[in-house]
């Protein structure tokens, strides 16, 4: 039998215990093992409403500072299936092991293979049974690929084609931002999540979003509901990138001269990109937002993508991160992030270290021990309560994140004038 977390926050606890068939046996409540009674027979169903309940409890409280960090977890399974000719191709969110899967197809399972022996990439897992295949890390391949470039030649066989290192560079960097320029289809998570964190008292600072993601999922989604997105980029067009545009704010004119205060409207949300987007360009010295550019401005999977950060416009929104980590009465949420990032996990741990008044919840599927640069936080969650570990994925934490209806000030209602039919007719 063996035991899963379902939710851990110091002494407050939820796991699940399974049995033959991957049945629950017994769920443990903060330790204790909780006792069903007969009206109650569905264990799993019991689980998930009290971490939820636990959560919401938690969520409920309103922290001067919000913060969302957001990684692959976000994106992955979410988008729309696009046409491209005669043909229709589904476009999701990926992992980075199922865009190897769609290098492979790009540019042959031969050439993958022959590109993998020329930059000496040569992590392989063996199941029993089978043959011998690569691990699927797309990051690491990149790593020692943008190393081997400008060193090793590929000296093809008779009558097969040479391999150009930086060719393949190119056509593996191609098929990521292809596959991560998506649209946000009608039952995304990220409207509903927006509309949910944006509910905040008009005195409180600005939520903001942090994504690692390449695609465009939360300003479609902010869009889609007519918020103001506070990017980084102007408000004139083309929309060109400075960081003094965060510190603009919206507020009602008209208003604050009455009350002589700031009149802050509602709707408004901040949003950082630290590793890029694909609407994002360079063109003449200028960081610019553009549909479809050329070259987008992303920092693509590799081991410097660590230096990359101290570069515009990426060094920009780190050290926005880093800043707002450190405020005061600060709650940190992650969602779909595997703490592999050095330079992101780096600042949450300072944060956790230096800041008392900083709270992290992380929103994963899976919240055990499940990566080396991980288990420090999942063993500190075990102690401390400022530590929040949730097992979730993003659609049903959107769903289940708690509501506040008392700061919602809805749209003034439309008035729609029917003006086709005269009363004479």
């Amino acid at each position: 039998m063996s035991k899963k977390l379902i939710y851990l926050n110091g002494k407050k606890s939820v796991e699940v215990q399974y049995g033959a068939e991957d049945a629950i046996v017994e769920v443990y409540i903060d330790g204790v093992a909780h006792q069903f009674d007969e009206n109650n027979p569905n264990k799993l169903e019991y689980a998930l409403a009290t971490k939820r309940k636990k959560y919401s409890e938690f969520l409920n409280n309103q922290f001067e500072n919000l913060i969302i960090l957001t990684g692959a977890g976000s994106s992955v399974g979410i988008g729309k299936d696009i046409k491209i000719g005669e043909e229709t191709k589904e476009r999701k969110g990926r992992l980075l092991a199922e865009l190897w899967d769609d290098v492979k197809e790009v540019i042959s399972e031969e050439t993958l293979h022959e590109f993998c022996k020329l930059v000496k990439y040569e992590d392989k897992f063996k199941n029993e049974g089978e043959d011998e295949q690569y691990v699927k890390n797309l990051e690491k391949l990149l790593s020692l690929a943008n190393i081997s470039k400008n060193y090793v030649e590929h000296i093809p066989v008779d009558g097969k084609q040479k391999i150009i290192i930086e060719d393949i560079i190119k056509k593996i960097e191609e098929v990521i931002k292809t596959n991560c320029t998506l649209k946000l289809p009608e039952n995304a998570p990220h409207t509903l999540f927006i509309e949910k964190i944006t509910k905040r008292k008009v005195t409180l600072p600005r939520a903001k979003i942090f994504t690692l993601n390449y695609d465009t999922l939360f300003e479609q989604a902010g869009r889609k509901k007519n918020f103001t997105i506070i990017d980084g980029f102007s408000f004139s067009h083309p929309r060109t990138f400075s960081g003094r545009n965060f510190e603009l704010d919206i507020v009602s004119r008209n208003s604050s001269r009455v009350k002589e205060e700031d009149n802050f409207i509602q709707k408004v949300f901040h949003l950082y990109k630290p590793h890029g987007s694909v609407d994002w360009t360079n063109e003449e010295n200028q960081i610019i937002q553009k549909d479809e550019p050329d070259k987008s401005l992303m920092i693509y999977p590799k081991d410097s993508k660590y230096e990359s950060s101290y570069e515009q416009p990426y060094f920009e929104m780190m050290s926005r991160f880093q800043q707002n980590v450190r405020n005061e009465n600060t709650l940190l949420i992650c969602i779909g992030f595997s703490f592999n990032d050095k330079h992101i996990v780096t600042a949450i741990v300072e944060a956790l270290e230096q800041n008392p008044g900083f709270q992290l919840m992380v929103v994963n599927k899976g919240i055990d021990n499940w990566s080396k640069s991980f288990n420090p936080i999942f063993e500190a969650a075990k102690i401390h309560n400022n530590i929040v570990l949730v097992d979730e994925v993003f659609e049903d934490f959107a769903r289940y994140y708690p509501d506040l209806k008392s700061y919602n000030q809805e749209d003034a209602k439309k008035i729609i004038l029917n003006i086709n039919n005269s009363q004479h007719e």
